[in-house]
C-alpha cells in the first residue's frame, strides 16, 4: 500500500522532536524520540483521560509538538473527513479550536447548537448515533450530563470526544500539561497544585497529573469535593506511574513549595444559581499574591478560562508575566488537533493510528 506524503512528512518529523525534549530549561536527558504512530488498532473515544494510557499521553504530546511546529506540513492529513459538534453549553476556546483545528487539517465541520435544549430532548441517542455514523467521522459533545457521552460512544460506531461534561474536561487537562512539558520538560519532577471546586476541571487535571507522574496537590472546600470514583482512577494510575497525590482542604499547604498553581470558576456552568453561596465558601481559595508567594519562585499561574477576575483569581496574578492561561488556550489548538489525527487515523491509508481504550465503554 502506498504511503500518503503526507504522513511521510509526519515520520520524517520526529527529528523535530530532539530539539523539542532538549529545551535548555528542560532536566530532560536525551532519548531516542519515541515512534509516532502506535501499532494499528481500532480507533476509540475520547470520554476521560482515563481512556489513555500513561505512555499514550506522552505520544500524544509528542506528536503535538510536530503538529504544532510545522503546521504547513499537514494541511491535508484530514481531507474529506467531517466533524460534527454539539454544544449544550456556550463556547469558546472548546468550539473554535476545534473547528480550526480540523480546517488546517484540510476536514470539514458541523456545528449543532443544543443550548435551547438537550440532546436527547427529540430524539433518543440511539438512534441519533446510528444517524451521524452514516454521514460522519467523529463526534464531537459538549453536555451538561456525561452520561450521554458515554451512551452516544455506546452507540456510536465512529470516535467520539467529549469537549466537556460534568464529569471531565479532557482536552482541557491534555492542553495543560502538554503546556507544562513545554515549560519545565520532565513532568515527573514538577508539582502540580489545583485550589477550588472540585469539578470536572478538578478530575481531569487529576488523572492527567497521575498519568504523567507529577506530583499532585489539590485543595476544595469540604463541601465540594473531587468524586471517589475518580479519585480512586488516580489513585491506581498513580500506583503504575509512581505519581503521588496529596487530596487536602487547605489551599496554603496545597500551594506551598509548586511549579504550577491553577484554578477555575467558583461556580461552573450548570452552577450559576449557586455563585452568591459558593463565593463565601470559596473565598479562602483565591489565587492571590499571598497565596503564590507560597509557591516556589517564578511558578506558573494557569486557568482554563474563562476568569472571573476578583473571585477565584486576582488580576495582579492572572495579569503576570508567570501566568500561562493565554499559552494553555493556544495549545488547546495544537492537542485536539494531534486527538483528531490519532482518533481518525485508522481510515488513511497509513497504518492506524488510534487509542487503546481501557474504559467501560471500550
Amino acid at each position: 500500500m502506498q504511503i500518503r506524503p503526507d504522513l511521510v512528512a509526519l515520520m520524517d518529523l520526529t527529528k523535530d522532536l530532539a530539539e523539542y525534549r532538549t529545551k535548555p530549561n528542560a532536566s530532560v536527558a536525551k532519548t531516542k524520540v519515541p515512534a509516532l504512530l502506535p501499532q494499528p488498532v481500532a480507533p476509540r473515544d475520547l470520554i476521560s483521560i482515563h481512556d489513555l494510557e500513561p505512555a499514550e499521553i506522552l505520544q500524544l504530546f509528542d506528536l503535538t509538538a510536530v503538529l504544532k511546529r510545522k503546521p504547513a506540513s499537514f494541511r491535508g492529513l484530514l481531507a474529506g473527513k467531517q466533524m460534527v459538534m454539539f454544544f449544550e453549553k456556550p463556547s469558546l476556546r472548546t468550539r473554535l479550536t476545534f473547528e480550526a483545528g480540523m480546517d488546517s487539517l484540510g476536514g470539514s465541520t458541523f456545528f449543532v447548537d443544543q443550548t435551547a435544549s438537550r440532546l436527547n430532548a427529540r430524539e433518543s441517542l440511539y438512534d441519533i448515533a446510528h444517524n451521524l455514523e452514516r454521514w460522519i467521522d467523529i463526534i464531537v459533545l459538549r453536555t451538561f450530563s456525561h452520561a450521554v457521552v458515554e451512551e452516544m460512544a455506546t452507540y456510536s460506531s465512529v470516535p467520539v470526544i467529549n469537549a466537556l461534561s460534568e464529569l471531565e474536561h479532557p482536552c482541557q487537562a491534555l492542553a495543560d500539561f502538554f503546556t507544562l512539558q513545554e515549560h519545565y520538560g520532565d513532568l515527573k519532577r514538577i508539582h502540580f497544585a489545583y485550589v477550588g471546586d472540585g469539578n470536572n476541571m478538578a478530575h481531569s487535571l487529576l488523572l492527567a497529573g497521575a498519568s504523567v507522574g507529577a506530583k499532585v496537590s489539590i485543595a476544595t472546600p469540604e463541601r465540594y469535593p473531587l468524586s471517589p470514583v475518580i479519585l480512586t482512577m488516580a489513585k491506581a494510575i498513580a500506583e503504575e506511574t509512581k505519581a503521588t497525590l496529596r487530596i487536602l482542604n487547605d489551599p496554603r499547604k496545597a500551594v506551598a513549595g509548586a511549579d504550577a498553581v491553577y484554578t477555575d470558576a467558583w461556580a461552573s456552568m450548570g452552577h450559576e444559581a449557586e455563585a452568591e453561596e459558593r463565593a463565601a465558601i470559596f473565598a479562602p481559595f483565591q489565587v492571590n499574591a499571598a497565596l503564590m508567594q507560597l509557591a516556589k519562585p517564578n511558578a506558573l499561574f494557569m486557568h482554563c478560562l474563562p476568569a472571573h477576575r476578583g473571585q477565584e483569581v486576582t488580576d495582579q496574578v492572572i495579569d503576570s508575566v508567570n501566568s500561562v492561561v493565554f499559552d494553555q488556550a493556544e495549545n488547546r489548538l495544537h492537542i485536539q488537533k494531534a486527538i483528531l489525527v490519532w482518533l481518525l487515523g485508522s481510515s488513511l491509508s497509513r497504518p492506524q493510528i488510534g487509542l487503546n481504550a481501557r474504559s467501560a465503554h471500550a
